[in-house]
């Protein structure tokens, strides 16, 4: 059965939709370095362009600034002169239409159409929206302050990267405009911060306090609400917004003062809200802070002991005589469920090739929905996927993450809820699962499994296997997993789903429902 899979890990198959991706792979993005690089060169013969025709205009001008100098000092002895009578004659019918042909002369043409060329590959608002929201997302999992996105200081970082004034707000906008006031505070608080070392920026000050002060208001800080919004007010007193705020937040203050007998409550400081000074509000993920925390490589739960257990071994397919004389170096990565890693299972070759044949058809991740089992994008998976064809008929989705790509705690099996969900294939629910990875990733990209806490690193050319379902049938619950977002770097992996109908001899069923 695991043998079967191994000899044709390269087949494929095209029986999945295609949806529009909301975030752009790396892939893509490294095509779009190029692209700016050929607009930057665009634009320098454009501007070159532009001031060789202002160089000729020039010209004309300080040459017609000599004659009409010495005519007008003497207009009828300038033209009793025939020849001078002539040329006046001749620039004025000629030489000026030359002249105004040359003014109109539009150099940015050629820059135009190359924008116009290249403008269809360019990513959208939702693709700007989607990798601000990536920031957020690993801001969050790696708990991350927003200064060390400035500053640009981040784990493996080969490149230095720093965020603007008006990058920071730009991002707390994005959070804002999505009633994510936990990231608008952290990110205009960030601006302001910037602001007030004296960097360059074009957004004003009160714009700034204006969105930090309603976000930390919606936070539930009315005290420090009111000294932001004091702030504002003592900038641009003529604030449409402001005086009204700050009458409303300190009458709501007063108001919850009276109700818990209070007179009076100490004023907030100009201090900088730092990263933990407000709770991040749940969400609709029960064990996010699992999940994320197992990311990060805290909680994983193999001890000494239970690391002494695990082994490593060759893996000869009980003596398949295509393994016999190179076999599979299988070692164990967790006891229970048992989840395995074998070593080479994808030679660097192969992985180009795949990633050849994915890149022009990578789509965005879909996910089935558990009540009607139809395939749909979603926000929790943020990858690109593609399956692709080769000679035979084993399916295989490629899925590229990039920076702030994941994919949130799910299972590969279906549920009962989910009678349907593989019935168009024929083939049974899912029984295992084979990940193989394509790539190292320099920071992030673990896969965890939230209930029994492991994390398993991504490693070029490897795979891990583990099963789905009991033999009974039933699913192991047990195996939710996780693909943490990406750090730095870029994660390609092949997902290889084996399902029920065909291995009936490789794996009998069991007599209990937990076999």
């Amino acid at each position: 059965f695991l043998r079967f899979h191994l000899l044709n890990r390269l087949q494929f198959s095209t029986s999945h939709n295609f949806f529009s991706p909301l975030n752009l792979l790396l892939g893509q993005m490294t095509d779009l370095i190029y692209t700016e690089k050929e607009l930057v060169q665009s634009l320098k013969e454009y501007i070159k362009a532009e001031e060789s025709k202002l160089d000729a205009v020039k010209s004309w001008a300080n040459k017609l600034d000599v004659l009409t100098r010495a005519s007008t000092l003497d207009p009828e002895g300038y033209l009793a002169h025939p020849v001078n009578a002539y040329k006046l004659m001749k620039r004025l019918n000629t030489e000026w239409s030359e002249l105004e042909s040359l003014v109109l002369q539009d150099p940015s043409d050629g820059f135009i159409s190359n924008m116009t060329v290249h403008r269809q590959y360019f990513p959208d608002q939702e693709d700007e929206k989607g990798a601000a929201k990536a920031l957020m997302r690993l801001q969050d999992t790696y708990k991350l302050d927003s200064e060390s996105f400035a500053r640009g200081k981040l784990p493996g970082m080969h490149h230095n990267a720093i965020l603007t004034v008006d990058d920071c707000y730009d991002m707390g906008k994005t959070a804002y405009n999505e009633a994510d006031y936990y990231h608008a505070v952290l990110w205009m608080q960030q601006a302001l911060r910037q602001m007030d070392a004296e960097e360059e920026h074009v957004v004003s000050k009160a714009d700034v306090l204006d969105y930090l002060s309603y976000s930390v208001y919606q936070m539930g800080d009315l005290p420090r609400a009111i000294e932001l919004t004091r702030r504002l007010v003592a900038i641009d007193s003529s604030h449409q917004r402001a005086g009204g705020n700050l009458r409303y937040f300190e009458k709501l203050l007063s108001k919850q003062l009276n109700e818990l007998n209070q007179e009076g409550q100490e004023p907030a400081t100009e201090e900088p809200i730092q990263l933990g000074t407000y709770k991040r509000p749940n969400d609709y993920l029960p064990e996010r802070e699992i999940y994320e925390a197992l990311c990060r490589g805290e909680g994983v739960k193999m001890t000494t002991e239970r690391r002494s257990r695990l082994y490593c071994r060759y893996h000869d397919g009980n003596r398949n005589p295509r393994l016999l004389l190179q076999p599979m170096k299988e070692e164990d990565e967790w006891d229970s469920p048992h989840i395995v890693r074998y070593l080479n299972a994808l030679s660097d070759q192969e992985i180009e090739k795949i990633k050849e044949l994915a890149k022009p058809r990578l789509a965005r991740a879909t996910v089935r929905d558990p009540i009607t089992g139809i395939l749909t994008t979603a926000n929790y998976r943020v990858s690109k996927r593609n399956p692709i064809t080769s000679t035979l008929c084993l399916t295989k989705q490629i899925a590229n993450y990039g920076v702030g790509g994941q994919y949130e705690p799910h299972f590969d099996f279906s549920r009962k809820e989910e009678p349907d969900a593989f019935k168009t294939l024929g083939t049974g629910n899912r029984l295992a699962t084979f990940l193989n990875y394509m790539s190292d990733v320099e920071a992030g990209g673990a896969t965890v499994f939230p209930d029994f806490g492991a994390a398993i690193y991504p490693k070029k050319g490897t795979a891990v296997f583990w099963y789905n379902l009991f033999r009974s049938g039933e699913g192991d619950y047990r195996t939710r997993h996780a693909a943490c977002p990406v750090l730095v770097g870029s994660k390609w992996v092949s997902n290889k789903w084996i399902h029920e109908r065909g291995q009936e001899f490789r794996r009998p069923c069991g007599l209990t429902e937990v076999d």
